[in-house]
């Protein structure tokens, strides 16, 4: 009895032993079950910075290699190439239905093949660019309107839009007046030299540079299009004497390339059904100068801080904001090619956007964060048109060092690509910590240059308001005044 008592124990033992394991065996993954369910919509755990990623980002956008990164060139290609490989190894889909992460602009370059003219109908005239005038600035190779003659003391309110304005008197304001009668709506402005005329007139002087424009654009999108002229004081002298109303017509023959420039754009749709339709935009610009003028024996314009530096941001966004859960709202990372010569990359983005512009509630772009501003705490970066909207105040609320423009006077909001995107309504503001360095479009724009420890800590503060940013449901808005 002993026995068969004690087999009888053996047994029932065995029989509690693997039931128990069975038991232990179904519990994680009822646990494991019940934790994915917890979790499906929770926040991101929150994103660490990859330095070696940035570093080593920044050593090929910014190298002798990429020779400058020149727009419209193949090495602007190869830039963009090289975002789209990262963008796939991050797991981030091609925003094109073909599949393709690169977007080609075709544009249009023209170049004056000999002097332009000013042809003064009916009687007067012409007057030849060298001798008698130089440019100051073109938008375009032709233009005509009616002289109109200004003081430079004399306020704007009466300037006929399409008129040609001649600003008389006051040589030093008579500049500032004549790019302000441009901005306000003129045809043309002209104002009189400072030099003495002996001095005017340059044989060798190079002819006017002109914009370069897609293939069905009329203006540059960043910065200023005026025409603005600056007249010999026999050509002036001679002006002044036009009645009020005299056609004036500027001319010049011009040959016609074209050429391409290259975006990259990938996208992160949305999880969440009831924000997916609602994308934030992250930019940056891939170009800069390429090869140019030799600055101390270095004919390379590196472009590390401009835009190497932004690019390297979208990057580590594109590579954190993928690594974890899905973000609830889509997300787009566009690198724009043409921004130096006139934001041609955005402008095609603008044209054709991956999702509906009315869908993008928001743009930053990053521009030059390699090197500290000394007008702000070095780990801080700025944002440039701060009172024009909530964003900047928003993020900052969600942990951002960001702080505003310290340098409104250089009109920075106007100078890159999130202004094509702002002029239709999208709230595009940039990030940047550009502190009017002497490096600015030089060959010593290189690598050597940027601080990583400023990069890193400034970038690094931007990751969790960014997360906040592409989970909620906030829709920043211009203040009143604030949309250009």
């Amino acid at each position: 009895m002993k026995v068969l008592f004690g087999r009888l124990g053996v047994c029932l033992a065995l029989l509690i032993f693997f039931a128990t394991a069975g038991l232990s065996q179904k519990q994680p993954n009822s646990v494991q079950n019940k934790t994915q369910v917890g979790t499906e919509h929770a926040p991101p755990a929150r994103a660490r910075l990859c330095r070696p990623c940035i570093r080593a980002h920044m050593e090929f956008l910014a190298s002798d290699a990429l020779r400058g990164r020149g727009s419209g060139t193949a090495d602007e290609l190869l830039a963009a190439t090289y975002v789209a490989s990262e963008l796939r190894a991050y797991g981030v889909a091609p925003a094109d239905s073909g599949g393709s992460y690169l977007q080609r602009a075709s544009f249009v370059r023209h170049k004056f093949t000999a002097a332009p003219k000013l042809t003064i109908s009916p009687s007067v005239g012409p007057l030849t660019c060298g001798p008698d005038f130089r440019v100051l600035h073109l938008a375009q190779p032709a233009f005509s309107g009616p002289v109109m003659k200004v003081s430079a003391d004399q306020d704007l309110s009466a300037l006929n839009p399409g008129a040609v304005v001649l600003i008389t008197g006051g040589q030093k304001a008579a500049r500032q007046k004549a790019f302000s009668a441009a901005a306000q709506g003129a045809a043309g402005a002209m104002v009189a030299s400072p030099e003495e005329p002996e001095k005017f007139g340059d044989d060798n002087q190079e002819l006017p540079s002109l914009p370069d424009l897609l293939e069905e654009q009329t203006a540059s999108e960043l910065g200023k299009n005026p025409n603005v002229l600056e007249l010999s004081t026999a050509a002036a002298r001679l002006l002044v004497e036009v009645p009020d109303g005299t056609i004036l017509h500027f001319e010049g023959p011009t040959s016609t390339e074209r050429a391409n420039v290259w975006n990259t754009i990938g996208i992160l749709r949305g999880s969440d059904p009831k924000l997916r339709d609602s994308a934030v935009l992250f930019s940056a610009h891939l170009d800069h100068l390429g090869i140019g003028q030799p600055v101390n024996g270095d004919n390379i314009y590196n472009g590390a801080d401009d835009d190497a530096s932004g690019v390297t941001a979208v990057l580590e966004l594109a590579r954190v904001l993928s690594a974890g859960l899905r973000p609830r709202r889509s997300v787009i990372f566009a690198l724009f090619g043409g921004e130096e010569i006139g934001g041609l990359g955005s402008t095609y983005f603008r044209q054709h956007p991956p999702l509906s512009l009315a869908q993008i509630t928001t743009n930053l772009e990053f521009e030059m964060i390699g090197r500290p501003d000394p007008l702000v705490p070095d780990d801080e970066l700025w944002l440039t048109g701060w009172r024009r909207s909530n964003l900047g105040p928003m993020l900052v609320a969600h942990g951002g060092h960001l702080v505003g423009d310290p340098r409104p006077e250089q009109n920075f909001f106007r100078r890159s690509d999130n202004y094509v995107l702002a002029k239709k309504g999208i709230v595009a503001q940039t990030i940047s910590s550009y502190g009017l360095h002497g490096d600015y479009h030089r060959p010593s724009d290189d690598l050597a240059h940027i601080d990583f420890k400023h990069m890193n800590a400034a970038l690094g503060s931007l990751l969790r308001p960014v997360e906040w940013l592409v989970n909620s449901a906030f829709v920043p808005k211009w203040n009143e005044g604030g949309r250009p």
